[in-house]
C-alpha cells in the first residue's frame, strides 16, 4: 500500500514539473515568434529574415549584380530557418522596387507567377537603399545565433519603409496588416510632423484600383477599406479590367470571374488575360448583356471588389505594440531625426579629427620638430621630445591635448614627405575642412 502510494506521488510531481516547463516553452516560443519572426521593428520596418538579406547585400556590395543563390547562401550565415524562407523574403523585397535592383525574371505580382530560380536571376542594392538604409557607426549590433559574426538588431534606415512597403505577418497570438502607402505622400507628411502641421494618410497600392477609406480608421484594429478593380467599358460586347484590388493576381481574379459566370451571377462569354508588364484583362460579354449591369455584377459577385482589414502592429523597445499609421509616422520620423543628429556628430568628429591631424602634420614639417627624431635614443624620447617641440604651437589648434598615438602617426611620416612637403596642397586641404566643419554645425543647428 505505501509503495503505491509513493509511486503514485512521484507520478503526481513528475507531471507538475513538466506542465512547468511546457508552460515556459510556450511562452518562450511565442515571444520568439512574435519578435524574431513575424513582426516588424519599428525602427526599420523590417522583419529579422528581410534585415540579414540586406545586411548581407551591403556587407557584400561592390556595384555589381549577385546571383540570388549567392545572397540566400550568405545571408545562411545569419538566419537559422533554411534557404526557402530567406529566397521568398528576398523576392517579396526584389518585387517592392525599392531596396534591390533586380534582374531576370523575378516573377509577376500581377499575375502571382513565381521568380526563376535562384541561379537564373540576380540582384543588387539600390542607390536609395546605399544612402538611406545603412551606416555602420549608427547600427547597434549583436552576435549573429552562431557567435561567429556580429549582425545589426536594427537598421539605421532614415526613411518610413515600414509603411511604403507594408507588411503581413503571423505570429503565436497576433498578428499584423499593415498596407503599403505612397512614396511622396509619406514625404509630405513627414514634413508635415516637422513643421507641427496636421496630415492624412492613406494606403496606394503597386495595383491601383480604386480605394474607400471611409472606415481606415488610421490602420488600427477595427477598421477596413474596399477596394476595386478599374474597369472600362471597350464597347457593347467587351469590357476591360486594368488595375486590380490590392490582395489579388489576375489569375485568382479571372477564376472568380469564372465560377460567377458558372453560378449564373453573370453573363459571359469568355475571358482573356493580356497581362504582362501592365494589367489588361477583357471580359467579353454574352449578346444582349447590358455593359453596366455586368459591371455592377462584376463588383458585387467577384473579387473585382474585396474588403482588408489592416492592424498595424509593431515591436516597440521589444514588445509588440498596435499603433495607428500615424503614430507609426510620427515615430519613424522622430527616429530619423535622432538618426540625422548622431550621423552629422560622427562626421563632425571625423572632420576635426582629420583637420587637427593635418595640422600638426603641417607644424612637426614647417617648423622642423622632426629634427628632434635625431637626438632621442628610444621611441619614448622621440615621443616625449616631439611633444616638447608641438607645445609651443598649441594654440594653433582646437584641441589642445595631443596624443601618444598621433605622435606616433606624426613620427612614422617617411623623409621623402618632409622634404616634398606641398605647403599650398596643405592649406588648400585645411580651408576645405574647415568649409566642411562649417557646414556641418549649421546643419546641427
Amino acid at each position: 500500500m505505501s509503495e503505491e502510494i509513493k509511486d503514485s506521488t512521484l507520478g503526481l510531481s513528475n507531471v507538475n514539473h513538466l506542465e512547468k516547463l511546457y508552460d515556459g516553452w510556450f511562452l518562450d516560443y511565442a515571444s520568439y515568434v512574435i519578435l524574431d519572426r513575424a513582426v516588424p521593428y519599428y525602427e526599420d520596418g523590417l522583419k529579422p529574415v528581410q534585415r540579414r538579406i540586406l545586411h548581407s547585400l551591403f556587407e557584400n556590395h561592390d556595384g555589381r549584380y549577385q546571383k540570388v543563390a549567392t545572397i540566400v547562401g550568405r545571408t545562411m550565415a545569419y538566419h537559422p530557418h533554411g534557404d526557402a524562407s530567406i529566397g521568398d523574403a528576398l523576392v517579396g523585397l526584389g518585387q517592392k522596387n525599392l531596396l534591390i535592383d533586380t534582374q531576370g525574371n523575378w516573377g509577376n505580382p500581377f499575375t502571382g507567377d513565381r521568380a526563376a530560380a535562384p541561379r537564373y536571376i540576380e540582384g543588387r542594392l539600390t542607390p536609395f537603399a546605399i544612402d538611406v538604409v545603412f551606416n555602420p557607426e549608427t547600427t547597434e549590433w549583436i552576435p549573429s545565433y552562431d557567435g561567429r559574426s556580429q549582425e545589426p538588431v536594427t537598421l539605421p534606415v532614415k526613411f518610413p519603409l515600414l509603411l511604403a512597403q507594408g507588411v503581413d505577418g503571423i505570429a503565436v497570438g497576433l498578428s499584423t496588416s499593415i498596407l503599403p502607402h505612397n512614396f511622396r505622400e509619406l514625404c509630405e507628411a513627414s514634413i508635415a510632423i516637422l513643421k507641427g502641421k496636421k496630415f492624412t494618410l492613406y494606403p496606394d497600392f503597386f495595383t491601383g484600383g480604386i480605394i474607400d477609406v471611409s472606415d481606415y480608421n488610421d490602420g488600427q484594429r477595427g477598421g477596413k477599406i474596399r477596394v476595386r478593380a478599374k474597369i472600362e467599358k471597350v464597347d457593347n460586347k467587351t469590357l476591360a479590367i486594368r488595375e486590380i484590388p490590392y490582395g489579388t493576381t489576375t489569375v485568382s481574379l479571372i477564376e472568380s470571374i469564372v465560377k460567377a459566370n458558372d453560378k449564373g451571377k453573370i453573363k459571359i462569354k469568355h475571358v482573356d488575360d493580356n497581362t504582362s508588364k501592365e494589367v489588361e484583362i477583357l471580359v467579353h460579354l454574352q449578346p444582349g448583356t447590358d455593359p453596366q449591369v455586368a459591371i455592377d455584377a462584376l463588383y458585387t459577385f467577384t473579387d473585382c471588389e474585396k474588403s482588408i482589414s489592416p492592424c498595424t502592429c509593431v515591436i516597440v523597445d521589444k514588445h509588440p505594440k498596435f499603433l495607428g499609421v500615424s503614430d507609426i509616422l510620427r515615430m519613424n520620423t522622430e527616429h530619423t531625426v535622432k538618426l540625422l543628429e548622431w550621423e552629422l556628430a560622427n562626421e563632425l568628429k571625423h572632420l576635426e579629427d582629420k583637420w587637427h591631424m593635418t595640422t600638426l602634420e603641417k607644424i612637426f614639417i614647417e617648423k622642423g620638430v622632426y629634427e628632434v627624431i635625431k637626438k632621442a635614443k628610444d621611441r619614448e624620447q622621440i615621443i616625449n621630445f616631439v611633444r616638447e617641440g608641438l607645445m609651443p604651437y598649441v594654440k594653433r589648434l582646437h584641441r589642445k591635448e595631443i596624443t601618444d598615438e598621433e605622435i606616433g602617426k606624426l613620427i612614422e611620416i617617411p623623409i621623402r614627405r618632409t622634404s616634398y612637403y606641398d605647403r599650398e596642397k596643405a592649406d588648400q586641404l585645411l580651408r576645405e575642412l574647415e568649409e566642411s566643419i562649417a557646414t556641418c554645425k549649421y546643419n546641427q543647428e
